[in-house]
């Protein structure tokens, strides 16, 4: 026993050479990677199918809801468009909080759904029918701006056709105008703003939508929106606002202070320039609250040009505005 003690105490552990154990611990780590990066790959995987499948179904009962008004009474039909209303915001919302796990194409796929939404909403929204002649119809206040010598005007929105939207108000057909709506005659309504040549336009408070249509040499600044901004045709001009979704089309040499959080669309544009949203005013805490717009979360500065899809290459038809050329709102530049 005590022979083959020794021989056993005498017996050398066998040393594995460095290079080996080198080798080894980079094959754990491969193995590792390989195992989190499936990890990860799976778990993005069924958050897409999950948001997909969410998304669609949503999708599927808002139009059904909007086809449900083709016979429906006038109450019905305003009692439905709140809900597609409330309900096409909050689909706004899901895509804006999927937006870290889904590809480019999925993105631009499901914003444009839910443009289609918006669009087929505002086409069954009831109208009054006007005879004869289209008119604008005045406020019997107009709004004042002291210190300003300026005729100011707040008016309803007149249509091409003769017909005014019950729901939408704003200015169309103003040329060296000042312009202003306050709180209480737009909240949570459709705005439109068209035609308009060198006006200097502010809306407080918090539409629901707001559309700009053909203007140019204006500056245009509005409070919170709750859904979409679509500008088009636009020329010249200076907007400033906060939304869920902006939407550009037509649009050149155009400065836009922006909060958005979403990413920023454009389409068929030249020179135009982003720049984050610092104008404010009294009261605009409780209007982003209105809203539902996240006051923390702004992607200014993340634009999708569908003219421009070379992958690594910057588009040519957007870029931000230098810090040195920006508006300080603080600085005596005002909405007036």
């Amino acid at each position: 026993m005590e022979s083959l003690s020794a021989e056993v105490g005498c017996t050398e552990p066998v040393r594995v050479p460095e290079s080996v154990l080198r080798r080894d611990q980079a094959r754990l780590e491969e193995l590792e990677r390989r195992k989190n990066a499936k990890e990860s790959c799976s778990v993005s995987e069924e958050n897409v199918a999950y948001f997909s499948a969410t998304f669609s179904a949503e999708k599927a009962a808002i139009e059904q809801l909007i086809s449900s008004c083709s016979n429906a009474d006038q109450g019905k039909i305003t009692e439905t468009l709140e809900e597609t209303t409330l309900r096409t915001q909050q689909l706004q919302k899901f895509l804006n909080d999927s937006t870290m796990f889904l590809t480019q194409y999925e993105l631009r796929q499901a914003q444009a759904s839910l443009q289609k939404l918006q669009v087929s909403i505002s086409e069954i929204k009831p109208k009054k029918k006007f005879a004869f002649r289209s008119r604008n119809v005045t406020s019997q206040q107009p709004t004042s701006v002291p210190g300003n010598t300026e005729k100011t005007t707040s008016v309803d929105t007149t249509v091409a056709d003769g017909t005014i939207n019950a729901t939408q108000c704003g200015f169309s057909n103003f040329q060296n105008e000042v312009l202003i709506k306050q709180p209480e005659e737009i909240q949570q309504r459709d705005v439109l703003l068209s035609h308009l040549t060198n006006c200097k336009v502010t809306l407080f408070g918090s539409p629901s939508t707001l559309h700009i249509k053909n203007v140019r040499d204006c500056r245009i600044l509005s409070g919170p929106v709750s859904s979409s901004v679509f500008v088009d045709e636009c020329k010249d001009c200076t907007l400033g606002f906060a939304c869920q979704q902006l939407r550009t089309h037509n649009t050149a040499n155009t400065q836009i202070y922006l909060h958005v959080t979403s990413r920023a669309i454009i389409e068929d544009c030249q020179g135009v320039r982003f720049a984050p949203l610092t104008w404010t005013y009294d009261g605009m805490d409780n209007d982003f609250k209105i809203s539902g717009l996240d006051p923390s979360r702004n992607n200014w500065s993340q634009v999708d040009d569908f003219n421009w899809l070379a992958a690594g290459a910057h588009s040519p038809n957007w870029s931000v505005i230098p810090e040195s050329e920006r508006i300080s709102w603080d600085d005596g530049e005002t909405a007036l």
